[in-house]
């Protein structure tokens, strides 16, 4: 069972507006059922896709950005070091708010 609240702390230096939704509670975790639900007053939406390979998740991620243009759509597998999700998982995020958030990131 991943430890979210650990997660998005660790990777504050990378993304800190993650940790800063993470503690207001507007990032929600949920399991992938194959279709996006609306972000509504959330900043973001973690998709848990267990035994998705990265690159099932790459091409799904490819196709939400282009059905969904308004949202930016990324994606995180335990393959991959760093701050990988310790489980496959898809992220959903609204695009202008991601943009702005990086904006102001002195990262």
């Amino acid at each position: 069972m991943t430890d979210w609240c650990d997660y998005f702390y660790t990777i504050r230096r990378v993304c800190p507006w993650s940790w800063a939704s993470w503690r207001k509670g507007l990032i929600d975790i949920d399991s992938w059922e194959g279709h996006p639900k609306p972000l509504d007053e959330m900043d973001a939406r973690v998709y848990i896709a267990p035994n998705r390979k990265f690159r099932i998740l790459k091409k799904i991620a490819k196709r939400m950005n282009d059905q969904f243009p308004n949202e930016e759509w990324l994606w995180s597998h335990p393959d991959f070091e760093n701050n990988s999700t310790e489980v496959p998982v898809l992220i959903q995020q609204d695009r202008t708010k991601l943009a702005e958030a990086r904006r102001k990131s002195p990262f």
